[in-house]
């Protein structure tokens, strides 16, 4: 089971820091990703340690984030072993 929130950690971290972070604001990072901003507010909570690892993110959400960041699953699953 920490294995589970492990995962989900980086992977937030992963999104906080080298994107959420780099964006003029969560909204804006929120919008152009299609996504809810209480979505964005969930990763970052996460990736700073501010709230339980309880939400999993969905396939769905991830990949319209790294489809608007121009990389492939593959290589963003690549990253986050490299993290």
């Amino acid at each position: 089971m920490d294995e589970d929130k492990d995962v989900i950690i980086a992977i937030c971290k992963y999104i906080y820091l080298n994107w959420i972070s780099k964006a003029k604001s969560q909204r804006e990072f929120a919008s152009k990703c299609e996504i809810e901003e209480s979505t964005v507010r969930k990763i970052k909570n996460i990736a700073l340690g501010t709230s339980s690892t309880e939400y999993n993110m969905s396939l769905k959400t991830l990949v319209k984030i790294c489809r608007k960041k121009e990389i492939s699953l593959e290589d963003f699953f690549r990253n986050i072993n490299k993290f």
